[in-house]
């Protein structure tokens, strides 16, 4: 078994209009969420081996962020440009490419290829996975080159704004 993890980036600023679309950093409300996102998971006593990242500043920011706020070494986070206005198979080739020592990793990237890579996985309709938002895959394989579309099973969907929701 191996559980692969989907979290899109946090809230990016557009207050700087002369930023490229990849240098976009976080605003103040994306800064609070991945702390939140990453207690939450802590909470569900979530544990990840690898984390890879677009290599955008936002996606970056937001693996740090996460990786520190659960006790993972910044400087083990992987970088694969591949993830930066990735399509589906990109995130499938990605995650096939995982070592499989990893049991449980975590993939952070962009929309709308991480909502569409999430259903294409569970066979699922989630209209948009949120800024922050965290999507767990159950998937019944030995080895990450074994991972295909349509054989995961969603075990979690967290987003910041279910926090509202549930209170």
């Amino acid at each position: 078994m191996k559980t692969l993890y989907l979290l899109r980036h946090a809230k990016s600023s557009w207050d700087d209009p002369d930023l490229k679309d990849f240098e976009r950093v976080l605003s103040e409300r994306g800064i609070s969420d991945v702390p939140l996102m990453a207690e939450r998971f802590l909470q569900r006593n979530g544990r990840i081996a690898c984390i890879i990242c677009s290599p955008a500043v936002r996606t970056k920011t937001t693996a740090k962020m996460f990786a520190k706020q659960i006790g993972f070494p910044a400087d083990e986070i992987g970088s694969n440009p591949e993830l930066y206005f990735a399509g589906v198979n990109m995130f499938l080739k990605a995650a096939s490419l995982l070592d499989d020592s990893c049991e449980a990793a975590m993939l952070v990237g962009h929309n709308p290829a991480i909502t569409e890579f999430a259903n294409a996985m569970a066979n699922s309709n989630i209209d948009n996975i949120p800024t922050c938002g965290l999507v767990e895959l159950s998937l019944a394989i030995d080895s990450w080159a074994e991972i295909e579309f349509a054989k995961a099973e969603i075990v979690d969907f967290d987003y910041p704004k279910k926090i509202l929701e549930e209170t």
